[in-house]
């Protein structure tokens, strides 16, 4: 080997500087909620570059001040490459808010300053890649990152300028923005490092979850993708294709978070958990096996939860809270949204996570196109029949990429995207404006609570000696919530009247 090559090997790029676009302080709910998650598809990326060895680092946003901090992290590791790669797994950078936007193009104007090769990757680069590309980034991924990512590295690394045949990317050249085939999914996920967790200062994360929540929990993917074809899902990440990890790859993971951090709680981030068949009972058995004890919640789908082996398999596992997609009390509007689920369904999956000590979660849904006042109030009957352990209210937001977005795009003006994920701004004409689902969302939100509190004072009556501090509290709140409902429920009339 000549001197030359030596020289010429030693002066390859090699120092990547991760971070992502997601900062907790521009979404006011989130910030006061204090129940962050750590960027995992963000240490997954970086923890491929590493085992390439790449010398990798990350600036972690979540609790940034701002982008400006960006600059002091860019002067300290001097990276070759900056890549912004946000986390595909948390469904708050699924909704592409323009206050994280904003954020990216002004990190990717930093970067590029400074000499570095500017690489995005994230829900809304893929849907607005060529924005992005004109707000500073070198290269914008489409779709699963990681492989093109190392692919787009290495060929930079030897000073490349043929992208072409790199797959799932986005680029400028001759001023025109060229965009290449979709890569296909990853299929065999074992195949990937266990995320970079060391990359984490998990103390943040740590103390904001005690304080906000009294213990602590962390996140933990064990699938990609979703094969269900509900109309208003994005899916610009992994597709509507679905690979899992295996059992024990992801006991590997959970073994690692419980002996370096001492966490209390998962959340599988996952779209559907346990879909594939016999995944939970496995799940289960290797737990026990293991002796690892864990709670945990995940997102899952009520056809699935009539399906008593599986449930039951969950509890065994661990499973403390299911998210399922209820959305709607209508049976016309699951239809309408392609849900592929009825309400019987959601009725009797609830019951029976109840009966195995599982505590059902919903996600509603309401102003999709259609939906009338009748509808609204089979949706509000729904939940205070099945009195789920939570709620979480949204009102329809169409995102590119979805059929749903497609039937409303022509009615859609210059606002395309939520600023944070507490906005509720319906984006389109409707039977009511956004004024109204604004106020439905609080009315919805104490009437529920209402009636929790009715509930815990009839089982206070029929079991006083079994009543504690919380369980009279959660009982005597009754009398703050009738009055507001009431109050709330004026304002609302109050609306339709004008309407």
């Amino acid at each position: 080997m000549t001197f030359s090559n030596v020289v010429d090997i030693v002066k390859q790029p090699n120092s990547i500087l991760f971070t992502h676009s997601y900062f907790l302080r521009f979404d006011p709910k989130q910030w006061a909620l204090g129940q962050p998650y750590p960027p995992l598809g963000t240490l997954y990326a970086a923890s491929l570059m590493r085992q390439n060895e790449y010398d990798v680092s990350l600036l972690d946003t979540m609790f940034a001040i701002g982008p400006d901090e960006a600059e002091a992290a860019l002067e300290r590791h001097q990276p070759d490459f900056f890549v912004i790669y946000d986390d595909g797994f948390n469904y708050l950078t699924k909704m592409c808010l323009t206050n994280m936007r904003e954020a990216a193009f002004s990190m990717c104007k930093m970067a590029k300053a400074k000499g570095c090769k500017v690489i995005v990757s994230s829900s809304d680069s893929t849907d607005r890649y060529v924005e992005y590309l004109s707000e500073g980034a070198d290269f914008v991924i489409i779709g699963e990152g990681e492989h093109t990512l190392l692919e787009l590295i290495d060929t930079l690394k030897i000073s490349g300028s043929d992208y072409s045949t790199i797959r799932g990317l986005a680029y400028i050249d001759n001023n025109q923005p060229i965009k290449t085939p979709g890569r296909p999914v990853l299929k065999d996920l074992d195949s990937l490092p266990l995320p970079a967790w060391d990359l984490v200062d998990i103390q943040p994360y740590k103390q904001s979850w005690l304080k906000h929540a009294g213990y602590f929990s962390l996140n933990v993917g064990t699938t990609r993708g979703c094969p269900f074809k509900c109309n208003w899902c994005a899916k610009p990440i992994y597709g509507n294709r679905y690979n899992s990890r295996s059992p024990q790859n992801v006991v590997a993971e959970i073994k690692l978070l419980k002996e370096n951090f001492g966490v209390d709680h998962l959340w599988f981030c996952d779209d559907i958990f346990g879909l594939k068949p016999g995944w939970a009972a496995e799940f289960a058995q290797l737990l026990r096996k293991e002796k690892l004890s864990i709670r945990y919640k995940i997102q899952s789908r009520a056809d699935l939860l009539l399906d008593e082996r599986l449930v039951r398999a969950l509890a065994m596992s661990g499973c403390e809270n299911v998210w399922i997609g209820a959305e709607s009390g209508a049976q016309k509007i699951l239809d309408a949204m392609d849900k592929g689920i009825t309400v019987d369904q959601i009725y009797k999956s609830t019951m029976l996570m109840k009966k195995h000590g599982i505590k059902p979660s919903f996600f509603i849904q309401f102003g999709y196109p259609g939906e009338m006042k009748e509808d609204i109030e089979l949706t509000i009957n729904m939940i205070n029949d099945l009195l789920p352990f939570e709620i979480g209210i949204s009102v329809s937001y169409p995102l590119p990429g979805t059929s749903f977005y497609e039937k409303v795009k022509t009615d859609l003006k210059s606002k395309t995207n939520w600023t944070d994920s507490d906005e509720m701004a319906l984006m389109f004409s409707n039977t009511f404006p956004a004024s109204y689902y604004k106020q439905l969302h609080r009315y919805v939100h104490q009437n529920y609570h209402q009636h929790l509190a009715k509930n815990s004072m009839t089982q206070l009556i029929r079991n006083p000696l079994n009543a504690n501090f919380r369980s009279l509290k959660k009982a005597l709140s009754v009398f703050y919530y009738t009055p507001a409902v009431i109050v709330e429920k004026l304002k609302l009339k109050r609306l339709e009247k004008v309407l």
